[in-house]
């Protein structure tokens, strides 16, 4: 998290600290971490929480790139999703702090074993699941039905997904070019697919593209832990602060 908002009044503050209680998010259980955080920084983690889906997910495939990876991660934050699943191909899931710039600190994100698994989990979860595909039976991204959650699947940078990959997603969308190139790189793509996918899937799903309270308390809870120093956050863990 990049910045605070802007500085609270002392009255500012309580008045937003009793707001965060009654919603739900500050208790007498997370005391101990919520009066560590300043109020500025409790109420940037709410204003990114307030615009949070997971009505659009993202799943990879065999990104073996670590820069790849990371460009994913950012990309996905940035436009507001909380879940990441990811299925490794011949290198491991590392990706890189540099380049994620701390993005992966404010996702979720599901390792698979296997893309099989993956797609049917989220096909159970509700998900219809859209695969960014070059061949036949393949729609522009504009034309996405996303009347329903959506999760975009990505593949590897130098072959795509795989023939099951396409076999078990709902359907297969492209990003019309218009020049020579047949594809982009897939930190592009996932960038571009989700601007529009987001900006879209927001107007057709209204309040249903954003997350319930339940959801919103554990996210908050997750984050305010994190933001603490590691050490700090340790203590609380194993009861030395309390």
């Amino acid at each position: 998290m990049d910045h605070f908002a802007a500085k609270m009044s002392s009255e500012e503050a309580k008045a937003f600290i009793e707001k965060l209680k009654a919603e739900g998010l500050l208790t007498e259980e997370n005391r101990i971490v919520w009066e560590m955080i300043v109020p500025e920084r409790l109420k940037r983690m709410y204003d990114v929480l307030n615009r949070r889906t997971r009505y659009i997910t993202v799943l990879t495939e065999g990104v073996d790139d670590p820069h790849n990876q990371s460009a994913v991660l950012r990309t996905a934050e940035a436009f507001g999703l909380q879940d990441v699943f990811v299925v490794t191909g011949k290198a491991p899931f590392r990706p890189n702090k540099f380049v994620t710039r701390n993005a992966d600190k404010w996702l979720n994100i599901y390792q698979k074993p296997d893309i099989a698994t993956a797609i049917k989990d989220l096909q159970a979860s509700g998900y219809q699941v859209f695969a960014s595909y070059l061949g036949e039976e393949t729609i522009p991204l504009k034309e996405m039905d996303l009347s329903k959650p959506t999760a975009l699947l990505f593949g590897n940078e130098h072959s795509g997904i795989s023939e099951e990959a396409i076999r078990l997603a709902d359907g297969k969308f492209m990003i019309p070019m218009q020049g020579f190139v047949q594809s982009f790189n897939i930190s592009v793509a996932a960038a571009l697919s989700l601007y529009d996918v987001t900006e879209r899937a927001r107007k057709i799903a209204g309040e249903r593209y954003y997350l319930t309270r339940e959801e919103k308390k554990e996210i908050y809870e997750k984050w305010m832990m994190d933001t603490l120093n590691p050490r700090v956050r340790k203590m609380i863990e194993i009861g030395a602060i309390s």
